[in-house]
């Protein structure tokens, strides 16, 4: 195949640090109003607004709205996959590792509440591209093979792992809103108890 070859002179260091910086700060507009106003109540003008660019500088970087929340949303999902799964004790029995997955989702919710917020109001809107949802699939994977592994070994309760991850899913996020509005703290026994809970309602 013959290789083709571009000749265009690359862009000095200084104009592509700016030009990241203002794609980061779309990037991070958009964070904060999806995630407080959701993807349809948020417009590029607000979008543009809050950035502190104009309308059409974003245009540049970003086409429409749906290419703006696909992109934060691929960069968000992929931050918390590597939260969650990068080092990850595999060979930890089972019991040590869902503690550890319960800790690891702890933290990063107490440390990015904004990330959480966004990724829970948009994992299943309409607007997420084929690649979005291909990044979606590739975090769940390596959780489903650890469900349907501790299955194999009869440590989990026998039910569609999707099942189970969503009641593990769904009981974190009910605690993290709590936490939110001041009802638990992350700190505090609770969160530990809830887990020990959660454990008692998912073990075979």
């Amino acid at each position: 195949m013959r290789k083709e070859y571009s000749f265009r002179m690359s862009r000095p260091a200084t104009a592509r640090a700016h030009v990241e910086d203002k794609r980061e700060a779309i990037l991070e507009a958009a964070l904060d109003l999806f995630s407080e106003r959701g993807f349809h109540g948020t417009a590029v003008p607000l979008i543009a607004e809050r950035a502190k660019v104009g309308a059409g500088t974003l245009y540049r970087y970003f086409d429409s709205k749906e290419a703006i929340v696909n992109a934060l949303f691929r960069e968000q999902k992929g931050a918390f996959a590597r939260a969650l799964l990068s080092d990850f004790p595999v060979e930890a029995p089972t019991r040590q590792a869902f503690h550890e997955i319960w800790a690891r989702l702890g933290k990063f919710a107490k440390d990015n509440p904004k990330v959480i917020a966004f990724l829970e109001l948009h994992h299943h809107g309409d607007y997420l591209d084929a690649q979005s949802k291909q990044v979606e699939m590739e975090m769940l994977l390596p959780l489903k093979l650890f469900v349907e592994e501790a299955q194999r070994k009869q440590i989990l309760k026998p039910i569609p792992p999707e099942v189970l991850m969503a009641l593990v899913w769904g009981a974190f996020v009910g605690l993290v809103s709590a936490c939110w509005k001041g009802f638990l703290s992350f700190d505090g026994e609770a969160f530990d108890t809830a887990e020990a809970c959660m454990w008692e309602a998912i073990r075979a």
